[in-house]
């Protein structure tokens, strides 16, 4: 019998990437829409993105397999 294979998780494979390293990396939230009650520095800070602890990458690891 063949194996079944796993389904992406549809909301995980929008906000998470794999580099080429294999890391995990996600786009802060909050950076879409009502700036304007934001500093600067804040926002500027909300445009980068950022990586998971070893935790959080592991779960969503098994959420993202083929990617």
């Amino acid at each position: 019998m063949a194996k079944n294979k796993m389904k992406t998780h549809s909301g995980a494979k929008k906000r998470f990437s794999v580099t080429g390293t294999g890391k995990i990396r996600h786009f802060h939230s909050g950076h879409s829409h009502r700036l304007e009650g934001k500093d600067a520095a804040r926002r500027r800070r909300l445009k980068k993105d950022s990586g998971l602890t070893k935790v959080h990458e592991k779960r969503i690891r098994a959420l993202i397999p083929y990617k």
